[in-house]
């Protein structure tokens, strides 16, 4: 990922936007890494933000002459207590937030009957109750401001199968996805706007880190080329795909769009087969 820009200039310059889930499991382009990046290469002001202080470096190192646009902090999306001081700070420092990026998130697998209650409740809490909570934190502040816009990123298993039982982070998905589309009419009156990205099989480190193992007994290729059979075009996405979506619905470009979704799936979801 290349940018000719100078700092400061951009698509998004001048804005202040806070990505949570900014780092990644592993090494390589995942969705919440990309968009700090292109965010930064875009002119925007980074707070990147993640739970586990060693997924950071990468990103910015991966952000290499916009690295100065990114600043990390570390805060767990779960505790509520955290979040309201993390934006806290970044509204000191910055006066005000211009762009959220929920992307945290990740499945647990099981079935209906399969997965436990307490995993049924952990997979609501990290990928449905965090986006509840960074927006009723963040939300006022754009109020404020009259404008704002938030990302949320889903799952393409929030509106299909996708090829293994994982019930709770497809309910959770498909919970942020409606999310945003009652939020998105609520403040748009308002000046902020609310839109959903939900990224297909993509190649992200959570694939090689996690999925393998669950669904593949560990065989990274077996998986990525089962994967690959159900998207039409002849390529593999990766989280870079999921950034640029999501730059251009935080971006003034999609000044008219709210309380919608943007998928990033190769046209995989456009199959009935």
């Amino acid at each position: 990922m290349t940018d000719n820009k100078h700092v400061g200039e951009g698509r998004l310059a001048g804005k202040v936007a806070v990505v949570f889930g900014a780092g990644c499991v592993g090494p390589g382009w995942g969705n919440g890494r990309a968009i700090s990046v292109r965010f930064a290469q875009e002119g925007a002001r980074v707070v990147a933000v993640d739970k586990r202080p060693e997924s950071l470096p990468e990103t910015l190192e991966l952000a290499g002459a916009f690295r100065a646009n990114i600043e990390t902090r570390i805060c767990d999306v779960e505790d509520s207590a955290q979040v309201a001081h993390l934006v806290d700070m970044v509204v000191q420092r910055h006066r005000r937030i211009d762009i959220l990026v929920n992307n945290v998130g990740g499945p647990i697998p099981g079935g209906a009957t399969s997965l436990s209650e307490a995993d049924w409740q952990r997979q609501l809490s990290l990928n449905l109750t965090s986006v509840f909570t960074t927006c009723q934190h963040i939300l006022p502040i754009m109020e404020s401001q009259g404008a704002g816009a938030v990302v949320n990123v889903s799952s393409t298993s929030a509106i299909r199968w996708t090829g293994a039982p994982q019930v709770g982070y497809a309910a959770a998905k498909a919970g942020v996805t409606q999310f945003g589309r009652v939020v998105g009419v609520e403040y748009a009156k308002k000046g902020v706007r609310i839109n959903t990205v939900l990224p297909g099989q993509l190649h992200t480190p959570l694939v090689d880190a996690f999925l393998a193992g669950q669904q593949s007994a560990g065989d990274i290729e077996v998986l990525l080329e089962r994967r690959r059979r159900r998207i039409p075009l002849p390529l593999s996405g990766d989280g870079r795909d999921t950034a640029n979506a999501v730059l251009f619905l935080a971006s003034d470009e999609a000044r008219f769009i709210t309380g919608t979704e943007l998928v990033v799936d190769g046209g995989m979801s456009a199959r009935c087969d």
